[in-house]
């Protein structure tokens, strides 16, 4: 079975052809051999009723086993063996996820080709043994629980196990309902039904909860205001702005009394031993109450202390701290004094971030940790597909030659996750070929995986058109990072033109336009099911907000004269965004992200 016959996502290691093929005929006994586990008996029992099979631990004739399932030492904890041939097919693991993950190969092949196969040798395991996404369910977009259910059955064909939801205020704490009013947030059943069917799906579900910065959702409400490092408000480091609550906790016994509150209540819903706190970006710590103790001893190591001590915390839950490393990887010589018992999560999503060398120094202190690359859909509305498949290769190499445990691919929701969901799917596919099998990862035919995992189209066109919709943005090349002019252009003020598209030509411009016009048209050929019909109107949006992008600017650089059509066209994109929002997704966080679109409408006049 030459490669280039049989495409798998993600790849496997080792695939041979051999030469007698395998034919069904009248095998339709899937046979035990020796004792497994209730959750072996599930999976299996499963896979057999969708391919009309019957289980047995009996021992029937050859020619009526359709497969052996045997557990066998010595290969990799999920790793397996999958071999058919005129003599039979055999599934060999040493572990219940091994069995599940040559399943889900096994299922893709029969996809690809019916129960009548060319004779095949696949040997298989992953190159990282932690391989995770992280959806961002806290800038405003909530899913529904039918549609992250979804999303876990996508994960765990593409061999993910372990999924976060990143969280600042949308869980339903049972004290603070001033924090989560309006947010839809998730409830306690919510978390034990998810944690559950990702169980089933051998996903582990980790706890997130963003406890150090990120904490504006709480602090911007007086009744928290005891807990901010600056309960008025702080100006931001990067764009100057007077932010007018705070988004830090200030590290002193009362946060951490808060914290341990919140702990208590969350962490029993999951059965991970991991928790990631979060720890990023305390935009103002040192600016405020801890001016003068930063000031002292130095901000970082402020910042370390209060960490250490959330990190025991955790400990004291028997879980695992993970942590976004951005801080401490500003000065590397104080990993030296974080506790021993966490995992550093090591984040970047542009192309050229510096894995190597942030990898090389986490691998020298020997703190366990994950690369962390993204994929590059917010703040882009139409995506960054070159930009997403570089930042997803760097990590993983780096990763895997300086000892990282894991893989991490972020989703994010950045200022009112105005990106669509589809938008996500090609970084979810690249991330989870690379986490599993890097170098077997460089030639794959990437839109015909995603046909095949997100969309079941055998036409391949909404995968095509996916993947030119993300390209686009390359036609006006811009010094933005980590956003397009797309979504630079739709929030714009229009008083002054931005410095990062002033060196954009008209020509330039026009060739966007004409582009995301193609594109559109070419959506009518998208098969008009449930399914395909909301992708087809996710896509056509995305392209009437990037089109009215280019319109601003070339209404403000005069080439275009008529204003009336701009604020026409946004309010049909406007209309059609909170309709297709609810498709997907719970209506808290609608207003506040729609909210960013009728700024956008003011500004027009």
């Amino acid at each position: 079975m030459p490669q280039d016959t049989l495409q798998l996502y993600p790849p496997p290691k080792r695939l041979r052809s051999l030469k007698s093929g395998f034919k069904r005929g009248e095998r339709r006994l899937i046979r035990i051999l020796g004792g497994c586990s209730p959750r072996v008996h599930t999976v299996l029992s499963n896979f057999a009723s969708c391919h009309d099979l019957v289980l047995t631990h009996g021992d029937p004739s050859p020619n009526q086993v359709f497969m052996s399932v045997t557990f066998a030492r010595g290969l990799a904890d999920e790793g397996y063996t999958l071999r058919a041939s005129g003599s039979g097919m055999t599934l060999e693991a040493s572990s219940d996820s091994g069995v599940y993950y040559g399943l889900q190969t096994l299922t893709q092949i029969l996809d690809q080709w019916g129960h009548n196969l060319p004779g095949f040798s696949i040997e298989d395991s992953p190159d990282f043994p932690h391989r995770g996404v992280m959806l961002d369910i806290s800038r405003c977009k909530v899913p529904t629980l039918q549609t992250l259910l979804e999303l876990v059955d996508q994960f765990a064909a593409l061999k993910f196990n372990q999924l976060q939801l990143y969280t600042e205020h949308t869980f339903a704490f049972v004290n603070h309902p001033l924090v989560w009013a309006n947010a839809s947030p998730l409830s306690p059943a919510d978390i034990i039904a998810l944690k559950d069917y990702c169980a089933s799906r051998f996903i582990e579900l980790v706890p997130n909860l963003n406890s150090f910065g990120h904490f504006e959702r709480w602090l911007r409400h007086p009744e928290y205001h005891s807990h901010a490092e600056c309960p008025h408000g702080f100006e931001h480091p990067l764009s100057g702005q007077q932010i007018p609550f705070g988004s830090t906790l200030y590290p002193d016994r009362n946060s951490l009394d808060l914290l341990a509150s919140l702990y208590d209540e969350y962490l029993p819903l999951f059965d991970s031993r991991f928790f990631n706190i979060g720890g990023d970006e305390p935009w103002e710590l040192g600016q405020g109450r801890s001016k003068a103790r930063c000031q002292r001893v130095g901000t970082t190591n402020v910042y370390l202390d209060f960490m250490n001590k959330i990190a025991k915390q955790v400990s004291a839950h028997d879980r695992t701290m993970m942590f976004w490393s951005d801080i401490v990887l500003r000065e590397p010589s104080c990993l030296k004094k974080l506790s021993r018992n966490v995992v550093a999560l090591n984040w970047g999503y542009e192309g050229n971030h510096p894995f190597n060398r942030e990898c090389r120094q986490m691998g020298e202190v020997g703190i366990p940790y994950y690369v962390c690359p993204g994929t590059s859909s917010w703040n882009a509305l139409t995506g960054r597909i070159t930009n997403a498949a570089r930042n997803l290769a760097s990590a993983a190499h780096a990763g895997l030659a300086n000892g990282a445990s894991g893989y991490l691919v972020t989703d994010w929701g950045d200022h009112g996750h105005h990106q669509y969901l589809p938008t996500s799917y090609p970084g979810f596919l690249m991330g989870a070929c690379h986490a599993w099998n890097h170098r077997g990862s460089r030639s794959l035919d990437f839109v015909d995986g995603v046909n095949r995992v997100f969309f079941g189209d055998d036409s391949g066109k909404s995968g095509e058109l996916l993947f030119q919709l993300g390209k686009v943005l390359e036609l006006a090349p811009s010094k933005i990072r980590n956003a397009t002019i797309f979504n630079r252009l739709l929030f714009w003020d229009m008083t002054h033109e931005p410095s990062a598209t002033q060196q954009i030509t008209g020509a330039q411009l026009q060739a966007c336009e004409s582009a995301l016009s193609d594109i559109r048209a070419e959506l009518g050929g998208i098969r008009p099911d449930r399914h395909e019909s909301l992708v087809r109107g996710e896509l056509d949006n995305a392209i009437a907000f990037a089109l009215h992008s280019i319109h601003r600017l070339q209404y403000f650089r005069g080439t275009r004269r008529r204003k009336e059509p701009l604020r026409e066209t946004l309010e049909v994109a406007i209309g059609e965004h909170e309709r297709l929002w609810l498709a997907r997704n719970r209506p808290g966080g609608l207003r506040e992200s729609s909210d960013h679109l009728y700024r956008s409408l003011a500004a027009l006049g």
